[in-house]
């Protein structure tokens, strides 16, 4: 490796992009391609990014497979910056084996930890943690050392485990200090900033409260029975029941559980749940259908009892009604979560992290950018959309979780 290959890759490594190009933005041979792919993705250009680092991984070719597969483990870093979500590429699991195999277990590790934060992306958190806990992190360089720690910490958040985020979020800090990138250490003092800021709304029958987050566990370990609208189920401790996959019977819990202590009227439940200003008597039958479905659903928590004027939830196993509802209103709340992270998203990766169709998030789009609340950018297949960040809370209760189904 001649002088100014081995200058830019010591600017790489210490998060200085503009230097590490002054040493090669001229050459054109593989190892000073990939470099400068590497620069190019972390100045934020990751369509040129992910061009160059194809020709470098070209150029070196089979005859070159430890450099090939480092141009490999670069590009799938640079797909996920870009939220390109789909299967992870068989070429990075060949390329994972091949460092391991010609001892690079850094570059091994850093492929790992790609895999591990799309999946966290997804909202696939089990298999996130499965795959962190194989890491042999006493080895790990402290980079990649504080990108392992800041994984754990929003496994942690969105498992809504406070205490074991903040241990890991203070390792990723000294980790990151240690590391002496400036990008890594914004990235930890973000993360940091989560734990502070409201994550939820609790409400009673008395008064709203804003939650951060270590509260909202508290809360969703109080014994109460509380209705989860940030996840759309109903808890009561450990016990978990999802209504994501049943929005009517969602929107009769909800409704039955922000009118608690007292009954809701039946005229408004119809209003609210079917969306109808005129109801009559098909809506009426509906509603007592759907309320005996829900009544039989949550037997095990809560009674649903009858009112001359409508319903009345009553908890059989806690002596109190909670509503955890999002810091944002509206039916896109998890959409513009993903949205505001600052990265651009394609439609096909939103609908794979939702677990939704595509055509649905097309249309959830189409009505938040009328709104103006997100904007495209791109055309076609290229099209990629972006939100303005959304400060003063976390949206960590509204990104996807694969929460159990029992």
């Amino acid at each position: 490796m001649d002088a100014l290959i081995t200058a830019s890759a010591r600017a790489l490594a210490t998060g200085d992009a503009l230097g590490a190009l002054k040493h090669v933005a001229l050459r054109d041979d593989p190892p000073a391609l990939a470099l400068r792919g590497i620069a190019m993705a972390q100045l934020g250009e990751y369509p040129r990014a992910r061009e160059l680092l194809r020709q470098a991984a070209k150029g070196f070719g089979a005859h070159e497979a430890l450099a090939h597969a480092r141009c490999v483990v670069a590009e799938a870093e640079v797909a996920l910056a870009m939220r390109d979500l789909g299967d992870t590429p068989p070429l990075l699991t060949t390329a994972i084996h091949t460092l391991e195999a010609r001892g690079d277990h850094a570059n091994a590790t850093q492929a790992r930890l790609i895999a591990l934060r799309r999946l966290v992306l997804l909202g696939r958190l089990e298999e996130a943690a499965a795959e962190l806990s194989q890491l042999d992190e006493r080895a790990l360089p402290p980079a990649l050392h504080a990108v392992s720690e800041l994984a754990r910490a929003e496994i942690a958040l969105r498992s809504l485990d406070s205490t074991t985020a903040q241990v890991a979020l203070v390792r990723a800090s000294m980790a990151a200090e240690r590391a002496r990138v400036p990008a890594l250490q914004a990235e930890v003092a973000e993360a940091q900033a989560w734990l502070q800021r409201p994550a939820a709304r609790c409400l009673s029958a008395n008064e709203t409260k804003v939650l951060r987050i270590g509260e909202v566990e508290t809360l969703l370990q109080s014994g109460a029975l509380v209705l989860d609208a940030c996840r759309h189920g109903l808890r009561v401790g450990p016990s978990w029941l999802p209504l994501a996959s049943r929005p009517v019977l969602f929107e009769l819990a909800y409704e039955l559980a922000k009118a608690w202590p007292g009954g809701a009227d039946r005229q408004a439940l119809i209003a609210q749940v079917f969306r109808t200003r005129h109801p009559d008597e098909t809506h009426r039958a509906r509603l007592r259908v759907e309320i005996g479905r829900l009544r039989a659903l949550i037997a095990d928590m809560a009674r649903i009892e009858a009112t001359p004027k409508g319903f009345m939830l009553q908890p059989t196993v806690s002596q109190q009604v909670l509503v955890l509802a999002p810091p944002v209103d509206g039916d896109q709340a998890s959409l513009l979560a993903l949205l505001s992270d600052g990265a651009p998203w394609s439609t096909s990766a939103l609908a794979l992290a939702l677990g939704t169709s595509q055509r649905s998030v097309q249309r959830a789009l189409a009505d938040l950018e009328a709104a103006g609340r997100v904007r495209s950018i791109g055309l076609a297949r290229a099209r990629r959309w972006l939100s303005p960040p959304m400060t003063g809370f976390t949206t960590i209760l509204l990104l996807p979780t694969a929460l159990p189904s029992a």
